[in-house]
């Protein structure tokens, strides 16, 4: 088989990673990918977002399976047009990805499926938004209704910070038109956890839990990131609360995507809340990083399996398999991100790492050195019997890659 991957980040390199290990797989692309993924597969010099584009590569190259890592390109209607010309590819249709593109969209969903979660409001007025957020005790939380990075999400700790964050989204168009509309929900306190599960749009199966570390600084202050590093399994998440987790929020989301005819041959990444009650956060329509970079080393099924039985619709017969063994990822990131950071700077990595993944995310090749190109640079992935053992061993090894701005939070693993 030749497979197509679509994106540049870690989730994308993680990707690349294990589909190399498939029996199925002859040749992988990547596009555009990044300094790491050039390794394994071949990185084709097409953006993510130009569906066009990469239509025509995977005809001519006749691709036999595009997996699509980010939401972009999924929100574009990239399955659609693929399946229009008989290409198989996995991920839901334009209309089921709008679950992610449009958080108005994904609430009303969740609403009018009996899914739990947090109350909200939305509004696309500047004064409207300033008297409703009186209807919500502090922290409130504030979102861009549509695709911002993964940035979109502000948690007001006072009445000014909500101020703040909704004069910059609805008045400065911080978000462009991502930000056109504004979500204001209550805040929910627990512990947050990430499901990803594959789904055929008949069965849906959850992959083995991860936690996501999504703010910027130690002791989960400063921004939202992307992610800041992960671990799985997540210790919160044991069988019976997936057995709630199903009942709650997975059996309904299949009622829902077969009433509202939804092609969702992909991937559900569903972002929750556990206090005492089960809450979903979001939707997600793609593979989440960081998790992927935890979750994929612990799968003992090949990857390509799975993916065919997603897009067979036979994921029935598909019994998912586990390593034991704890993972953890930190994420060296670029100083200033989640805003204002430079690229370019030379990546230098150490021969003597052992006993770690490195997933690269934002780099590329310039004139045979490798350079940072992102705000997220390299995962550093490690898997262990015990946790925290897996935990020493990244950290570890961070101190043998260097370039500068190399920054990193020290806090991944703690509960």
């Amino acid at each position: 088989m030749k497979v197509l991957v679509i994106g540049s980040g870690g989730r994308e390199s993680a990707l690349v990673w294990k589909i190399n290990q498939s029996k199925n797989v002859e040749k992988i692309y990547i596009a555009p990918g990044n300094g790491g993924t050039k390794e394994i597969g071949e990185n084709v010099n097409i953006d993510a977002t130009d569906i066009e584009a990469l239509l025509s590569f995977a005809l001519e190259n006749k691709i036999d399976l595009t997996v699509v890592g980010p939401e972009d390109p999924l929100c574009m209607g990239i399955v659609d047009l693929f399946r229009m010309n008989n290409l198989k590819i996995i991920g839901p249709d334009k209309n089921g990805a709008l679950l992610e593109g449009s958080k108005k969209f994904s609430k009303e969903f969740m609403i009018k499926y009996g899914i739990p979660t947090a109350r909200f409001v939305e509004t696309d007025n500047y004064e409207d938004a300033l008297r409703k957020i009186n209807d919500f005790s502090i922290p409130l939380v504030i979102k861009a209704d549509g695709l911002a990075a993964g940035k979109g999400v502000i948690i007001a700790l006072t009445k000014d910070e909500a101020k703040t964050a909704l004069r910059e989204i609805l008045l400065e168009n911080k978000f462009a038109n991502a930000g056109k509309l504004v979500i204001i929900e209550e805040f929910l306190s627990g512990v947050e956890a990430s499901i990803i599960c594959v789904c055929d749009g008949e069965t849906i199966l959850p992959l083995s839990s991860a936690r996501d570390y999504k703010r910027a600084l130690d002791n989960d202050l400063g921004l939202n990131t992307g992610g800041m590093g992960a671990i799985s399994p997540n210790p919160i998440i044991s069988d019976s609360v997936i057995e709630e987790i199903d009942r709650l929020v997975l059996k309904p989301f299949i009622k829902g995507i077969k009433n509202e005819g939804f092609d969702f041959r992909g991937i559900l990444f569903v972002g929750i809340m556990m206090d005492k009650d089960i809450n979903v956060l979001e939707f997600n329509v793609r593979f989440g990083d960081p998790e992927t970079e935890v979750i994929l080393p612990r799968l003992k099924n090949d990857i390509v399996d799975v993916f065919m039985a997603i897009e067979n619709k036979t994921l029935k017969d598909i019994n998912l398999m586990w390593d034991d063994k704890s993972s953890c990822t930190v994420v060296l990131t670029s100083k200033g991100y989640p805003y204002f950071y430079e690229k370019g700077k030379k990546i230098t990595i150490e021969k003597s790492i052992e006993g770690s993944l490195l997933f690269h995310a934002g780099t590329k090749e310039v004139d045979g050195d490798i350079v940072t190109n992102g705000g997220r640079v390299i995962n550093v992935v490690s898997l262990d019997e015990n946790l925290e053992n897996a935990i020493k061993t990244s950290y570890s090894n961070i101190d043998k890659i260097n370039y500068e701005g190399l920054t990193y939070r020290k806090d991944i693993g703690k509960l």
